[in-house]
């Protein structure tokens, strides 16, 4: 339980970021440690096992505060949202058991976020702050997406978090459109028209604190205005990045990549009015925890339109006219609309491979590639990773396989686990991991240079064949490539042997891409080995890792030559 002591703004879970990463980590804790009390101890156990987990990333140093970061992963998505329960012991709710175990995950994280309120008896505001808050966030910004079609990213971290009382979202709707209106009309760049927008209004927010030099910001020893600002700025920006991942996995929304904003999936226009005509939009149960855990931890309401049988049977003939669905209950044509949207999707995929094998999206990719380097995406890693699964599935064969979640429609919707490589190229003989990152400098090797390392031992003894890996970054840090360089040199048992990871820069990468393009041949698996025997012979050949990674640069910019 928490008190809110500063926030004028709607709070969203930021820990973890996206709500696929909750289903591990639940599930570690819930193996580990279900029926233990929730205390400094238990939560230090808990971090101390999460950290040691594939799937979870952090540059955390384990001895800083492990109680503290394990609250943080835990008291927050996982609690709030009715997952599991702390008190008096760590149990999981019957809606958390949906959302770990059912084939359906997102329908019930869309029943537990339409149902996080503020206040709650998990979260109320201070006196200070007084009634600031009456409604369910995660509801009302989708109304406000809703009834603008599309809300851009600033336009939600600027008002939309503004919308504490739902009685005040007329009011949140006349500042959006006067925001776009003025937009229009300004003479001024558009970062420097909406940054302008966002000091005053985060300024108006914040009034009083800053009236009465309140400036007392958590986790930090510095006291001044610029840092209050800055803070309360960055949470929005937090708490705006989250709601939309947060969406996503709904499949209620779809965010534009260049445009930065977020609207409601065609196809899913009625189940969103369904819920912004039914769900109550009063908090309930405010101050009574039994009642409201009650409510919370039900995983059956609210009631979606896909619990309806004539609704589920409409949308199954909308995929498939022909599809007969006479005797079937609930559960049964639920399960029939996911077979059937999976296996549209799995088809949409396979007509999307064959045009870029066909070459007919090598210019797209190559723009992307240039967009990702001027930063224009609003998930520039999640668009690296895409794009780089459909170079590599453009310039030679096999089977290349992304460690990406599609939607419905076959268009990136975020990425996966991160216990197994981002792009797994299977050439019959061998296998390509390829790795990709937008990080630089110290954190790209702290984040990157092991994890990748160990994926290729992960990979060697899953399919008992030569592994190897290639490394794509904007930049490749000194770090890495030395760490690289060692790893090829050295027999280490839990990376299957000796790792040969070859570092390429976005530039050289794309250099690749366009020698694929211009051949007059169509490039086959026996191309990448010549290249890797190439790569290999290498370290007889240098007398320190700069002038190894330089020559790794020649030799896969001209990876075709004869």
């Amino acid at each position: 339980m928490g008190t809110i002591r500063s926030t004028r703004t709607l709070l969203f879970t930021t820990s973890p970021r996206s709500p696929e990463k909750m289903i591990p980590e639940i599930r570690l804790l819930i193996n580990n440690l279900e029926g233990h009390k929730w205390y400094e101890t238990t939560q230090s156990n808990y971090y101390k096992l999460l950290i040691e987990e594939d799937f979870f990333h952090s540059t955390e140093n384990e001895s800083s505060n492990p109680a503290f970061s394990a609250r943080d992963r835990v008291n927050r998505g996982p609690q709030m949202l009715g997952f599991i329960n702390l008190r008096p012991e760590i149990t999981l709710t019957q809606a958390g058991k949906k959302f770990l175990y059912s084939s359906r995950p997102e329908e019930a994280l869309l029943r537990q976020m339409l149902k996080y309120q503020l206040p709650s008896p998990y979260q109320k505001a201070s006196k200070a702050l007084g009634d600031i808050f009456w409604c369910k966030p995660y509801l009302e910004l989708l109304r406000l997406i809703r009834y603008f079609g599309s809300v851009t990213f600033d336009e939600i971290k600027i008002f939309g978090i503004q919308l504490t009382d739902y009685r005040s979202f007329d009011l949140i709707i006349e500042k959006i459109e006067k925001f776009r209106m003025e937009k229009a009309i300004t003479k001024e760049t558009y970062v420097q028209f909406s940054g302008k927008v966002f000091d005053s209004e985060t300024r108006s927010i914040y009034r009083s604190e800053l009236s009465n030099k309140n400036y007392s910001v958590r986790e930090s020893c510095e006291f001044s205005e610029k840092k209050y600002l800055s803070t309360k700025k960055q949470n929005a920006r937090d708490y705006t990045d989250a709601l939309f991942r947060y969406f996503a996995m709904t499949g209620l929304t779809a965010v534009s990549q260049s445009g930065h904003s977020i609207g409601i999936a065609h196809d899913r226009i009625e189940d969103v009015d369904f819920i912004l005509d039914s769900v109550d939009r009063d908090p309930v149960f405010v101050d009574d925890l039994e009642k409201y855990q009650n409510w919370l931890f039900d995983p059956t309401t609210p009631s979606l339109s896909t619990d309806n049988e004539e609704t589920l049977q409409l949308k199954i003939k909308n995929i498939d006219e022909n599809f007969c669905t006479s005797g079937m209950d609930i559960s049964t044509l639920k399960n029939a609309y996911d077979s059937l949207r999976t296996l549209r999707k799995e088809q949409l995929l396979n007509n999307k491979i064959l045009v870029i094998k066909d070459m007919k999206e090598y210019f797209d990719i190559v723009e992307v590639f240039d967009r990702i380097k001027r930063k224009e995406y609003y998930d520039n890693p999640l668009m690296f990773e895409w794009n780089t699964w459909r170079a590599m599935t453009m310039i030679d064969g096999g089977r290349i396989n992304a460690n990406l979640n599609f939607d419905d429609y076959g268009n990136p919707l975020s990425t996966a686990a991160g216990n197994k490589a981002d792009i797994e190229c299977d050439y019959g003989d061998f296998i390509l991991n390829v790795e990709v990152t937008l990080q630089s400098g110290q954190k790209q090797y702290d984040n990157e240079g092991e994890p990748v390392a160990r994926h290729i031992g992960k990979a060697k003894s899953k399919w008992n064949k030569e592994v190897f890996c290639l490394f794509v970054a904007p930049r490749v840090s000194d770090a890495t490539i030395a760490h690289f360089y060692y790893l090829q040199n050295i027999n280490i048992r839990h990376y299957g042997g000796k790792a040969l990871i070859i570092p390429v820069s976005l530039s050289t990468f794309v250099k690749m891409i366009q020698d694929s393009y211009k051949a007059s041949y169509k490039p086959e698996p026996f191309h990448i080995m010549k290249l890797i025997n190439r790569i290999e012979a290498l370290k007889d050949q240098v007398c320190d890792e700069i002038e190894w990674y330089e020559k790794v640069q020649i030799e896969v910019a001209s990876w075709l030559r004869d």
